[in-house]
C-alpha cells in the first residue's frame, strides 16, 4: 500500500490522517506549517509531552479540553499554576489525566517564560536547532524517530530544566511545527510547507544553537 494516498475528497496526502475529519483538517492546515508564536510553540511542547506512549489522534480529540485548563496555553498564565488547577485537570476525563504530564506542562510553562526573557520568544530559542535542508521522504521507511537535531535539542531544553522533552518527542514537535517537513513526496502539502519553512530557518540559522 502507498503511503501517499487519494482521500475521499480527491487530495493526495500522506495516509496517516485516514479518512477521519479531524486528523485531516490537522494534517492539512497545522502539521508541518511552520510556526513562531510563543503560546502556539509552548502548547506543542505540552502536548506532545501530553502524547507520550499514545495516539496523537488521542490527543487532538483532546486539545479543545486542554486549551480550557491550560489558559489557551498562555506560558505567562500556566506558570503560575499551582495544586487548584492541578486538582481540577486531575478531575476531568475531557483530557489526559496523568499528574506527571501535568506537573511537567506547568513546569515547562515557567521554563517558556525564562527563555521568552533570556531570548525575546521561544522561537529564538527553539529553531536555530531546525536543519537548513533534509532529505525528501517518499514513504514512511524514510521517516527518523530522533535526529541529531532533535537529540541536540532536547539536550539543550533538558539542560534548562524542561521535562518530557526526550529526541523522539522534540522529533513530533518538530514535524509538527514546520521545523522539518515530513510531509511525503506526492502528498499536496509538502511545497506548502516547504516554501514557509525555508525563510523561517534562514532568519533563525544566524542566531546558532
Amino acid at each position: 500500500m502507498s503511503d501517499v494516498v487519494v482521500g475521499g475528497d480527491g487530495v493526495r496526502r500522506c495516509r496517516w490522517p485516514g479518512e477521519d475529519a479531524l486528523y485531516i483538517g490537522y494534517h492539512d492546515t497545522e502539521w508541518g506549517h511552520a510556526e513562531e508564536e510563543d503560546a502556539a510553540l509552548f502548547e506543542k511542547v505540552a502536548l506532545e509531552g501530553f502524547q507520550a506512549g499514545l495516539s496523537w489522534i488521542t490527543v487532538l480529540r483532546k486539545r479543545e479540553a486542554f486549551r480550557k485548563h491550560f489558559a489557551g496555553f498562555d506560558p505567562e498564565k500556566v506558570a503560575r499554576f499551582g495544586k487548584r488547577q492541578i486538582g481540577k485537570m486531575l478531575a476531568d476525563p475531557a483530557i489526559i489525566r496523568h499528574r506527571g504530564k501535568i506537573e511537567s506542562a506547568i513546569n515547562n510553562a515557567r521554563c517558556t517564560v525564562a527563555a521568552i526573557e533570556e531570548h525575546g520568544s521561544l522561537a529564538a530559542l527553539i529553531w536555530p536547532f531546525a536543519p537548513r535542508t533534509g532529505p525528501a521522504p517518499r514513504g514512511f521507511g524514510d521517516l527518523a524517530a530522533e535526529t541529531p537535531a532533535s537529540a541536540a535539542l532536547s539536550k539543550e531544553l533538558k539542560r534548562r530544566g524542561w521535562t518530557f522533552v526526550g529526541p523522539t518527542t522534540m522529533h513530533a514537535m518538530m514535524q509538527a511545527l514546520g521545523m522539518v517537513n515530513d510531509h511525503l513526496v506526492g502528498c499536496h502539502a509538502r511545497a506548502e510547507c516547504e516554501r514557509l519553512r525555508r525563510p523561517v530557518v534562514r532568519r533563525y540559522s544566524a542566531l546558532g544553537v
